[in-house]
């Protein structure tokens, strides 16, 4: 009964064994929480200033234009050079950027357009920096601990998402949005240490040609590998469909009278669904076909997001928000280690491009959607319509793309920290 208890838990074998894993790990879990907290700081900016979910909505749009306009090319600069030095510089463009968000922050009354330019400008570089640090745990870990090491990612960011949204509603009362994004730039510092103790990161193989050519070579891969591509797309149905964040401000008026220290307990409610299944990563790390469970992990963050907007209970539409994270941690950390397994080293630095325009990109693209749904409509029509619709998208890619649920794991990573 002990080992199997042991073995639902989450591997943290990587975290013993890999020095350079370690604090790649540290550095992405302080930076991951000044993140969250800087994500709640804009939305509640954006919606103090314009009473609007077509605003709130809009900053999902300049996060999502950068990355989907520079994404590819930057996949394939990062298949070319020393991607530990491209990472480098995309961290220290995001820190300038943070720094520019906490002056204005203190400053006041800026136009919402800069406060939507600075965002944009910050997701230029992590259009790079994002696919360049997506290559790394390949490197760092053998094949038999990629999924661990995923799930101890996974744990990072949904950490942060717990604990950043919640502390952001705290400082935003005493210090107002600038706090927020002064420690955001602070945990960049952190970050950049991180990347900066790895070895030496160039790609292995024959290097990308550059510019366009190179962008062709990396769709050229997606098309002809109905897996990596079937993954991809179930994602892009999960959060384009379904992404519920710019509707957070309204269902927090509606719910909460508008408190801002309950405004993060919607992101940090899902980040507790998150944490708890990356804790027990052990009982989906294992299984040996992640297709099937990343297509069930998705079909259920569908699910669960069209039950927080059918329940007015606040509490309760709190509890299906958990239940989402959970989902979406089991869907994500599946999909990562599928689409790592399934793609040459060469080759990398343009799907990692490619996964994030979806993985970031998709859900911004999507919490544009669910403004402007809610706009015209409610914001339990844009939740309830969105879940339901992302549960048909997703049984339909898994329909039709039968290798998502026949691919199996080799023996030996299905192993991983037995």
């Amino acid at each position: 009964m002990v080992r199997g208890v042991i073995r639902a838990l989450v591997d943290v074998t990587p975290l013993r064994v890999s020095p350079p894993f370690r604090r790649l790990w540290l550095g992405r879990v302080c930076s991951g929480f000044g993140s969250q907290m800087t994500l709640v700081a804009v939305m509640f900016q954006v919606w103090e200033q314009t009473r609007s979910t077509v605003w709130t909505g809009a900053v999902g749009l300049a996060q999502a234009l950068p990355v989907i306009v520079f994404g590819l090319f930057a996949g394939t600069l990062v298949d070319r050079v020393d991607r530990r030095k491209f990472a480098l510089v995309a961290t220290a463009g995001q820190a300038a950027c943070s720094v520019l968000l906490a002056v204005q922050g203190f400053l006041g009354d800026v136009p919402v357009v800069v406060v939507l330019g600075l965002v944009a400008a910050q997701s230029c570089f992590v259009a790079g920096g994002g696919p360049a640090a997506r290559t790394f745990i390949p490197r760092l870990l053998p094949p038999e601990q990629l999924p661990a090491g995923l799930a101890l990612n996974r744990i990072a960011f949904q950490g942060a998402m717990l604990l950043g949204p919640a502390l952001a509603g705290l400082v935003l009362g005493r210090f107002g949005v600038g706090g927020c994004y002064v420690v955001d730039a602070l945990t960049f510092g952190l970050a950049f240490f991180g990347v900066f103790g790895l070895p030496e990161m160039r790609p292995g193989g024959e290097p990308s040609r550059p510019g366009l050519r190179g962008v062709l070579d990396g769709l050229a891969f997606l098309v002809r590998t109905p897996l990596v591509r079937g993954a991809l797309l179930t994602d892009l149905a999960m959060t384009v469909l379904s992404m519920p964040i710019s509707l957070f401000p309204l269902v927090n008026a509606e719910r909460f009278a508008g408190n801002p220290h309950t405004l993060g307990l919607f992101l940090s409610a899902v980040a507790v669904g998150g944490v708890g299944a990356s804790v027990l990563s052990g009982t989906f790390t294992r299984l040996p076909r992640p297709g099937r469970v990343m297509l069930a992990g998705s079909a259920a963050w569908g699910a669960a997001l069209a039950a927080f907007g059918l329940i007015p209970n606040p509490w309760l539409g709190l509890a299906c928000l958990v239940v989402a994270g959970a989902a979406d941690t089991v869907s994500v950390v599946s999909r990562s280690a599928l689409v790592q397994l399934a793609t040459p080293d060469a080759l990398l630095g343009r799907v990692a491009a490619a996964e994030q325009i979806v993985g970031q990109a998709g859900p911004d693209v999507g919490n544009l959607r669910g403004g402007l749904v809610a706009g015209v409509t409610s914001g339990t029509f844009a939740l309830v319509s969105g879940g339901v619709l992302g549960v048909l998208a997703v049984a339909l890619v898994g329909a039709a793309t039968p290798g998502l649920r026949r691919f199996a794991v080799p023996a030996e990573t299905a192993g991983a920290g037995k």
